[in-house]
Formats: structure tokens, sequence, C-alpha cells
């Protein structure tokens, strides 16, 4: 079974680091690229930073330069280090796993969507 579960959100001041964390199981991490998502409140959902399998990144403008995300396969899991927090980075934070598999000799492929529960972030004094 596959689950993703965020970890390490909390509250922090402006100006603070914080990481939280994906923990992915099913051994589908190799095969996916990882998107981390915030949504604030009355907000519509923001894609953050983007990884792929083979470590290329790109951020939201808002956040590039302080985000940086990284993956550890050999942990199934990926992580956002965020620094230099501002207030309007507040939000539930989530995971999102789009996995591909080559599952047969043609080349036929195999594409699924998983989604965590998210870990809230609060940057407040």
């Amino acid at each position: 079974q596959v689950q993703l579960v965020e970890s390490g959100g909390g509250l922090v001041q402006p100006g603070g680091p914080l990481r939280p964390s994906c923990a992915l199981s099913g051994n589908i991490l190799r095969d996916s690229s990882i998107d981390w998502f915030r949504q604030a409140p009355g907000q519509a959902r923001e894609l953050v930073a983007h990884i792929t399998t083979g470590g290329n990144t790109t951020y939201a403008a808002s956040v590039r330069g302080r985000f940086t995300i990284a993956r550890d396969d050999a942990k199934n899991t990926v992580y956002l280090k965020m620094d230099s927090l501002k207030p309007e980075d507040t939000a539930v934070y989530s995971c999102h796993a789009e996995f591909n598999r080559v599952v047969n000799v043609e080349g036929a492929t195999v594409e699924k969507h998983y989604w965590g529960q998210g870990t809230l972030v609060t940057v407040s004094l």
C-alpha cells in the first residue's frame, strides 16, 4: 500500500528555518517525481517546489532562493528545507508523487498520483 506522510511542520518566527519531510512507503520513490504544494486559508493551492527522478528542481518565484527540495531515495524521503520564512509562507504543505513505471517489454507505462495529508506551517511572532 502506498502512503505519503508529511511531518516537521510547526510554529516558527519570521526569518527562521523549518524542514518538513515527506516519507513514502510502497517502494515508489525511485520512479516518482515529487512536488510540494501549499494552501493557505481562503487561497488556491500553489505549487512550491518540484524534483524529478534525476534530481532536477524547479521552484515558485515566491520561494526561489529560500526553499530547497531534496530527495533521499535510500530513505524513501523527500525534504523541503525552508529558510528566511515569512508570515505569508503560512499554509498547509502537502507532498504529491507522480509515479511512472515501465511495465512490459513494449514500453507500456503505468502512471499514478499519490497525495499526503499535509503538515501545517505557521510563521508568526
